[in-house]
């Protein structure tokens, strides 16, 4: 008998997909909404960021100054 993730520890929970903004904490889906993140950055500052904010940045990291890509 195998045991399943249940709540919020399960596959597919909310809290698996669900990312914040670094900018403007904007909650953002993995698959469904866009969504850039720094290579660099991304374990360390949990470098996000929405379409709007990624686009004022010139699509740059501002903590690295790397170019910023959608995770696939």
């Amino acid at each position: 008998m195998s045991i399943k993730g249940r709540g919020s520890t399960a596959y597919g929970h909310i809290g698996w997909v669900q990312v914040y903004c670094r900018i403007c904490n904007r909650k953002l889906r993995m698959g469904t909404d866009i969504v850039y993140k720094c290579p660099k950055c991304e374990k360390k500052y949990r470098a996000y960021f929405c379409e709007a904010d990624a686009r004022g940045l010139k699509y740059k990291c501002p903590y690295c100054g790397s170019e910023l890509v959608q995770p696939v």
